[in-house]
C-alpha cells in the first residue's frame, strides 16, 4: 500500500511512497530506506525517474491500482460509528472539540494507519484538510484549544521522539522552536495528532527542472502563503533565486513573511531559466534545511 504524495498524474503514474507490505498475512509498515530497498529488489517497475522533478520516485501506473482509500469518507464513517478502539474514540473527541470551538470540518479527512484500519493502541491521528482557509482556521483553533487546556502542547519527550524520527539537520532546540509556532500538531487525551494541508498543485505549466548542484543562501521571505503546501514554497528576496521549496515535512510552515532564513539545498532551474532552491532531495534531507535566523 502506497501513500499518495502528489496531485495528478505524471506519464500515467501516481507519485506516491510505499508504506505497507503484506507479510505472513499481516500488513507491516516500512521505513524509508527499507521501502526503497524492497521495491528495488522485488518490484522495480514501481520505481520511476520523474523528468518533472529530475529525481527517482515511487510511482504506480494507474492500471495497477486496485483500491483507492479516501480520507474524507473514512472520517465521516468513523465519526458516525461507535468507536471500535481508543484511537477512534480519541479521533471522535478531537473532532468534537474542534467543532465545538467553531472549526469548519467539511474539508477534513483522516489518513495514515486509521484510514487503512491498521491503527495500533499507540497510533497517532493524522488529519488532512483540503481547503486553505479552513486549514488556517484549524491551526488557530488548535492554538486556542491548547491555551484553554482542551488540547495539550507536545512535551519535551514528545518533541525528542519526533526529532529523532525526522533525523533533520537542525539542533533539537532549533527544531522545537520552529515546530512550536506552527500549531499543526498537538495532543488530545495524551494522543498526538497532526494536521496537513492538501491542495491542487500551484504550477500547472508543466515545468521541468535541471539540478545545478548544492547551494547555501540567506534571504528574506517575501511571501509565506504556500508555506504549508506540499511542496512548501517560500518566495524569496534574492537577486537570482525566486523561491525555496521543501518536499520534506520538517520544513513545512518553517518560516514566515518578513523573516530572514538560511537555506541549504539543491539549486534547480526550469526550462524558462527560473531558479529555485529545493530542500528535501530525500525524505530526511540530511545536510539540507530551512532555518530562521533569529
Amino acid at each position: 500500500m502506497f501513500a499518495v504524495v502528489a496531485d495528478g498524474l505524471e506519464a500515467g503514474r501516481v507519485r506516491c511512497f510505499l508504506r505497507y507490505v503484506a507479510r505472513d498475512g499481516r500488513w507491516r509498515k516500512l521505513g524509508t530506506e527499507e521501502a526503497n530497498r524492497f521495491l528495488a529488489e522485488n518490484y522495480p517497475e514501481f520505481l520511476y525517474f520523474s523528468p518533472a522533478l529530475a529525481a527517482y520516485l515511487h510511482a504506480t501506473p494507474v492500471e495497477a491500482i486496485v483500491r483507492h482509500h479516501l480520507p474524507q469518507p473514512r472520517l465521516l464513517q468513523l465519526l458516525d460509528e461507535e468507536p471500535e478502539d481508543a484511537v477512534v474514540a480519541d479521533l471522535q473527541l478531537l473532532c468534537r472539540l474542534l467543532l465545538e470551538d467553531g472549526a469548519d470540518l467539511r474539508y477534513l479527512g483522516v489518513t495514515g494507519s486509521i484510514l487503512l484500519g491498521l491503527q495500533r493502541r499507540d497510533s497517532d491521528i493524522d488529519l488532512v484538510c483540503y481547503e486553505r482557509a479552513a486549514f488556517q482556521q484549524l491551526r488557530s483553533r488548535v492554538q486556542a484549544l491548547i491555551a484553554r487546556n482542551k488540547f495539550q502542547a507536545l512535551q519535551d519527550a514528545d518533541w525528542l521522539e519526533a526529532f529523532q524520527r525526522r533525523a533533520c539537520d537542525l539542533s533539537l532546540d532549533e527544531y522545537i522552536w520552529h515546530e512550536q509556532r506552527k500549531f499543526n500538531k498537538a495532543m488530545v487525551n495524551q494522543r498526538k495528532f497532526d494536521l496537513s494541508l492538501v491542495t491542487p498543485p500551484r504550477d500547472q505549466t508543466g515545468r521541468t527542472y535541471t539540478k545545478l548542484g548544492k547551494i547555501v543562501l540567506e534571504a528574506e521571505v517575501l511571501d509565506d502563503g504556500y508555506a504549508f503546501d506540499y511542496p512548501a514554497a517560500y518566495r524569496l528576496q534574492h537577486a537570482e533565486i525566486e523561491e525555496a521549496v521543501s518536499f520534506t515535512a520538517t520544513y513545512i510552515g518553517q518560516a514566515q513573511t518578513g523573516e530572514r532564513v538560511k537555506v541549504s539545498g539543491l539549486l534547480e532551474q526550469d526550462q524558462f531559466g527560473v531558479q529555485r532552491i529545493v530542500v528535501g532531495s530525500d525524505r530526511e534531507a540530511l545536510g539540507e534545511y530551512i532555518r530562521v535566523l533569529r
